[in-house]
């Protein structure tokens, strides 16, 4: 298997599962109705936002890998528009999922020697730097979605 292989097998594991962590995207945002994932219990990023978020980074490098030049900022990253209704909150979550899956493909597709190459500008190093940077900020943001819906489980079991 190639290291690019492994790479997509790796960003498709923290999408839907058996990743070293046993914890995916997809397992914890099945039951999430879309008045949970818009709720914002002490403040914290909704789950719908983390969602955008995660995936915004995923479109910005689907983008380089079809040879698009990088227009992603981070001041953009959580302009998530509102999510009214269930079709809302299912369209982002199944969005996000094809993106990751889309983005997986790509990577595959990837000749390794170009992972130690510059991912579109010298400032953002290396493609395996910022393909492995978007599986690490999945992870990181997974574990905020997981403690947002522990939060919000105990509020509803507390009655608040």
């Amino acid at each position: 298997m190639t290291v690019s292989a492994q790479i997509a097998k790796h960003l498709r594991e923290v999408y839907v599962g058996k990743n070293w962590t046993w914890s995916n995207l997809k397992e914890h945002l099945t039951d999430v109705d879309w008045h949970q994932a818009v709720a914002k219990p002490n403040n914290v990023n909704s789950i719908a936002a983390l969602v955008y978020h995660i995936n915004y980074f995923v479109l910005a490098a689907i983008g380089v890998l079809q040879g698009r030049p990088l227009t992603a900022h981070d001041k953009y990253s959580f302009d998530l528009q509102p999510i009214q209704n269930q079709q809302d909150w299912d369209t982002l979550v199944t969005k996000a999922l094809s993106d990751a899956e889309t983005l997986a493909s790509l990577i595959e597709t990837l000749p390794d020697t170009i992972l130690c190459e510059t991912f579109f500008d010298e400032k953002y190093g290396s493609y395996y730097r910022n393909l492995h940077g978007i599986i690490e900020h999945a992870h990181y943001h997974l574990g905020q979605i997981v403690i947002v819906k522990k939060m919000l489980q105990s509020a509803a079991e507390n009655g608040d």
